[in-house]
């Protein structure tokens, strides 16, 4: 009981630093959600990639609406990137039921380290300056292929959002932050719709898990406005970068068979 006692208090504990990651930086609540519910509470790779989604999901909501307040929040380029990561995230959770767990991890690893070289390196001129209008096409087509991804793998997408919005969409950094969380909270549901249908959740466990997240995003949110934005686009790099390079590492094959037995 002591043991088991303690794991729960050690998941929530994580659980605050994910909320504050997700309220601080629009993205990376995912990247630590997923690993932690795999490596540190053992839940199976696609309950944990559904668990992600619906912890992250909620999270986020709650996130956007601090950001709204504060008016951080682009409603029009939002909604087109999440209605149609909708779509993208619903058909991303339903594939997944034919691929391998340890394929997904792998994926969303591989992924996360493409965002992570992007977001270090940044725009070249005006990369948190934003300003540029968003064409309707281009935000269909982003939000689209971002929610596939996202929903198949388990991420809400603010690593993939973010920079769509920042690198592409031509938001400044903090307002890509703000309105990722609103596409994170439409494609999380989605991609958890398409997920729960073929998985079994740990009801109680979530429970913790997003409770405890949920309070550290409303901490993250009032924090954004205290740090540089180049300084939070560098910080979300690095941070995808460590974990992307810690998934593959645990699930390539060649170090999955030189591992402890």
């Amino acid at each position: 009981m002591p043991m088991v006692l303690g794991m729960w208090f050690l998941a929530g504990a994580l659980s605050l630093v994910i909320g504050v990651t997700l309220g601080l930086l629009g993205g990376g609540g995912s990247i630590l959600t997923l690993p932690m519910l795999v490596y540190v509470m053992s839940v199976d790779a696609k309950p944990a990639i559904a668990s992600s989604l619906f912890v992250v999901g909620v999270t986020s909501f709650v996130g956007t609406l601090g950001h709204a307040r504060a008016g951080r929040v682009k409603w029009h380029v939002g909604g087109l990137f999440g209605i149609s990561g909708m779509a993208g995230a619903f058909a991303g959770g339903k594939v997944a039921a034919f691929v391998p767990g340890t394929l997904l991890l792998l994926g969303f690893g591989a992924m996360m380290l493409l965002t992570s070289f992007a977001m270090i390196r940044g725009r070249r001129e005006g990369a948190d300056d934003g300003g540029r209008p968003v064409s309707v096409v281009k935000a269909l087509a982003l939000g689209a292929s971002v929610g596939f991804v996202a929903g198949m793998v388990g991420a809400g997408g603010g690593f993939l959002v973010v920079p769509s919005l920042v690198l592409i969409g031509g938001l400044a950094m903090k307002e890509a932050v703000a309105t990722s969380l609103l596409v994170i909270t439409m494609q999380s549901v989605a991609g958890f719709a398409g997920h729960v249908t073929h998985v079994a959740l740990d009801w109680p466990l979530l429970a913790v898990v997003t409770g405890a997240a949920v309070v550290g995003s409303l901490f993250g949110a009032r924090l954004t406005k205290r740090f540089a934005p180049a300084t939070l686009r560098k910080a979300f790099g690095w941070l995808v970068l460590a974990m992307g390079l810690f998934l593959l590492i645990k699930n390539l094959p060649f170090t999955r068979s030189i591992g402890p037995s």
